[in-house]
C-alpha cells in the first residue's frame, strides 16, 4: 500500500521517500485511532522496502508536531472500569506502541521526523524513533509527564538516554522544562535546524541525498550504529504501569481534562 489516507494521518509513496504526515485535531494526540493507523503504515513496510530509501515523518497542524498521547482518551478509558482492567488496557496499549515504535527505529531505511511547533511527550518520543531530526527554528521539544505522576511511556527515555547525555535526559525529565531548537540542535537532539517553516523541505533534500547511498551498507550500518534497547523499553513499560496505578495519576489527569484552555499540554 504505496498510498493511504485515514482519519488521523497519511502516507504517500514518491520517488523512493515515503512521505507520512500526521493530521488529527487539534494536536495529533497519539490515542486508539492513530495507533490503528500507524499500525497500518508499519505493516506496509516490508512490501515498501525494495523501492524505499528514505521516510519523512511531518505534520498538518499549523502550531505543532505532536502533543503526545492521548491523553483525554486515557482518562476516559482508565476511569471507565476496574483497576486491574485499566492496568491490563494500559500493559496492552503500551505493547502495541512500542511494537510501531521499534518497527520504525529498525526500519532499514533512513528515516527522518520534520519537526515544527511543539514536539511533546509521545509525540518527542515519535521523533527519537527516527534517526534524524530536522527542525525548524520555532520547535520546542518537552517530556512533561512527571508533572501527571507517571514518565514517559512510548521508548522515550532509553532513546533518549541513547543518543543523549544522562545530564541533559535528567534536565528535560525532572524539570520539564521545554528545548527550544536551537538549544536542542546544540546537545545533539537535532541534526539540523532550518528556518521557520522550512523543516519539510530540508527533509526532503536531505532524503534526495540519502537515495545516493549503497542500501545495503545503509542499512548495515542503521543496525550496528542504532541498536534497540529492548530490556530497557520494557521495563520504561513496567514503571509507566507501576506509576498509573496510583491514585494521584488519575486526580492529575482528571485536573488535566477539566482544564478549559486551549493547550494545557504545553508546559
Amino acid at each position: 500500500m504505496k498510498n493511504f489516507k485515514g482519519k488521523t494521518l497519511r502516507w504517500e509513496w514518491r520517488e523512493g521517500c515515503i512521505e507520512l504526515t500526521l493530521d488529527h485535531e487539534p494536536a495529533n494526540e497519539i490515542g486508539t485511532a492513530m495507533l490503528e493507523e500507524l499500525e497500518l503504515f508499519v505493516g506496509a513496510f516490508d512490501a515498501l522496502v525494495p523501492e524505499t530509501s528514505s521516510c519523512i515523518i511531518s505534520s498538518a497542524r499549523k502550531s505543532v508536531f505532536s502533543a503526545g498521547g492521548d491523553l483525554r482518551e486515557l482518562y476516559r478509558q482508565a476511569a471507565s472500569v476496574p483497576e486491574k482492567e485499566r492496568l491490563e488496557g494500559i500493559y496492552s496499549f503500551l505493547g502495541r506502541i512500542h511494537a510501531v515504535m521499534n518497527t520504525i527505529d529498525a526500519a532499514p531505511f533512513v528515516t527522518i521526523a520534520a519537526v515544527h511547533g511543539a514536539c511533546l511527550g509521545g509525540g518527542l518520543e515519535l521523533a527519537l524513533a527516527c534517526d534524524i531530526i530536522i527542525a525548524d527554528k520555532m520547535a520546542r521539544f518537552a517530556f512533561p509527564e512527571l508533572r501527571l505522576g507517571f514518565i514517559p511511556g512510548f521508548g522515550g527515555i532509553p532513546r533518549l538516554k541513547r543518543d543523549l547525555g544522562n545530564a541533559v535526559v535528567r534536565d528535560l525529565l525532572f524539570t520539564g522544562r521545554t528545548l527550544n531548537a536551537t538549544r536542542a540542535h546544540a546537545v545533539g537532539l537535532v541534526a539540523q535546524l532550518a528556518g521557520e517553516g522550512e523543516a519539510l523541505r530540508v527533509a526532503r533534500s536531505t532524503s534526495a541525498q540519502v537515495v545516493k547511498y549503497d542500501p545495503v551498507a545503509r542499512a548495515a550500518a542503521k543496525e550496528f550504529m542504532k541498536p534497540i534497547p529492548h530490556e530497557e523499553l520494557q521495563r520504561e513499560i513496567d514503571v509507566f504501569c507501576e506509576l498509573f496505578t496510583r491514585p494521584e495519576v488519575m486526580a492529575a489527569l482528571k485536573k488535566f481534562v477539566e482544564d478549559s484552555g486551549p493547550m494545557p499540554y504545553l508546559p
